[in-house]
């Protein structure tokens, strides 16, 4: 396991940032209109090149000259705001931006960069000012993006309301990175059969725990025992990762949210590029990929949103919907899985290299077993407490039970089995008497694990 250390705040702004339903993180310069003629183009260069570099200081300077001698132009507006989001300075660029625009004058270009600027550092006062200036602008190609920005600035005012002010070191959000698949810890041994090998240029692929909108007392809800919603929340990132560890060409990993003191994290709010930024900075190499989630429950109706973000320009390529209730949660959370694949160009590996892909018959219980494998697993890591993670067997057997073709639902309880008795947990014949008989099967053989005995 590899932790992704720290984010960090000052306050509990750490917790990830609302994100508008449509976000493209910034407007880029359009091609008809270049961003300054003259000598001013090459300073804009000059401070992107600064960027890119990350020397923020020598951009800044850069960008103060420009706007002292020609500030009034939008142009330059927009292309300083663009450069400082697409590059993740989202708060240089409120500071930068905010006391020059003007909407009337500037269009609505650079105000769009700078709402969204607004969301990411948790300003909705300052960002419902400047969304009412922007509506007075009139303009029927932004209404549909402006109210998304509209709903996403109310869901920040009420997670807002809900979590008052706490201490610094109690509102530190820590990312975990789980590197591989959950279900794998505790087979190191079998790393060779069960793993693949990393051969060549591969493309890394992060998937961020999923956020609960509209849901109320997350931050009170975080700090008990998981409930299954939000065993959800993480278990679908360890499942996608998982899944595409197993796809030729993708080195995945899932980035799953803990609150000091020790507990999980819940999100009321989706992520957006700054959060974005700061954990692909905090992966070695930097990511090519993010998926970011969402989860909303009307009444037991679920509609789930992810969307996928191309790290390098922080841009959204593409958003995916799938909706369900109690009755059809499986079907759908395959259909969205299967279309997933389908985008991302997913493919299996070849034989050999590594455990052979089967995708979930029946998803959501397997969700809610990888989520429950992690919170055995960080609990004896001390990074939740004990008490906080499931204390029998009864989800992993669910998972193994209705998903009989997949090795990893098998090795999921197969996994869990050692830690509950480590906990002093009672884990009943039924789970023991599966496991045991798969492990005796020649599917484990073929896995490479039929000689662990429990």
């Amino acid at each position: 396991m590899g932790f992704f250390d720290r984010f960090s705040a000052k306050k509990p702004a750490a917790t990830p940032r609302a994100s508008e339903p449509a976000p493209v993180p910034v407007s880029e310069p359009s091609p008809e209109k270049p961003a300054a003629a003259g000598g001013v183009l090459p300073q804009l260069a000059a401070a992107r090149a600064k960027l890119v570099a990350k020397d923020l200081p020598a951009a800044m300077a850069i960008y103060e000259g420009v706007l002292a001698a020609a500030g009034d132009r939008a142009d330059i507006l927009l292309t300083a705001s663009a450069d400082l989001g697409t590059n993740g300075y989202v708060r240089e660029l409120v500071e930068l931006i905010a006391p020059r625009y003007d909407a009337e004058r500037h269009g609505p270009g650079p105000g769009l960069n700078l709402l969204q600027a607004y969301l990411a550092v948790r300003q909705p006062e300052a960002a419902q000012h400047l969304l009412d200036l922007l509506f007075s602008l009139n303009r029927a190609e932004l209404e549909e993006r402006l109210i998304g920005f509209s709903r996403a600035i109310a869901e920040m005012s009420v997670a807002d309301a809900a979590a008052p002010d706490v201490a610094p070191e109690e509102g530190r959000i820590s990312l975990v990175s789980i590197s591989k698949p959950v279900w794998f810890y505790g087979l190191e041994s079998h790393a060779d059969r069960l793993l693949p090998r990393a051969e060549g240029r591969q493309r890394r692929l992060a998937f961020a725990q999923c956020a609960l909108l509209g849901e109320q007392n997350l931050m009170e809800r975080a700090t008990k025992p998981e409930d299954v919603v939000g065993r959800f929340t993480r278990g679908l990132a360890l499942w996608l990762a998982d899944t595409f560890s197993a796809s030729a060409g993708y080195e995945a990993i899932a980035g799953i949210g803990t609150f000091a003191p020790k507990h999980f994290a819940l999100f009321p709010v989706e992520w957006t590029a700054d959060n974005i930024r700061q954990l692909n900075e905090s992966v070695e190499g930097g990511l090519d990929y993010v998926v970011t989630t969402a989860l909303r429950n009307r009444n037991a109706d679920y509609e789930l949103v992810a969307r996928i973000w191309e790290v390098k320009k922080f841009r959204e390529l593409k958003t995916f919907t799938a909706r369900w209730t109690p009755a059809n949660a499986d079907e759908a959370l395959g259909q969205f899985h299967q279309q997933l694949r389908t985008y991302m160009e997913w493919k299996p590996r070849a034989e050999g290299d590594g455990l052979a892909y089967t995708a979930p018959a029946t998803p959501l219980p397997y969700i809610l077993a990888l989520g429950g494998s992690l919170g055995l697993f960080l609990s004896e890591k001390e990074v939740i407490p004990a008490d906080h993670a499931v204390n029998s067997a009864e989800i992993f057997l669910k998972a193994a039970q209705t998903n009989p073709a997949d090795a990893r639902a098998q090795l999921a309880l197969v996994t869990a089995i050692p830690r509950l008795r480590t906990r002093g947990a009672n884990v009943d014949d039924a789970a023991l008497t599966h496991a045991r008989t798969w492990l005796a099967s020649d599917a484990a053989k073929s896995a490479g694990v039929g000689e662990i005995v429990l």
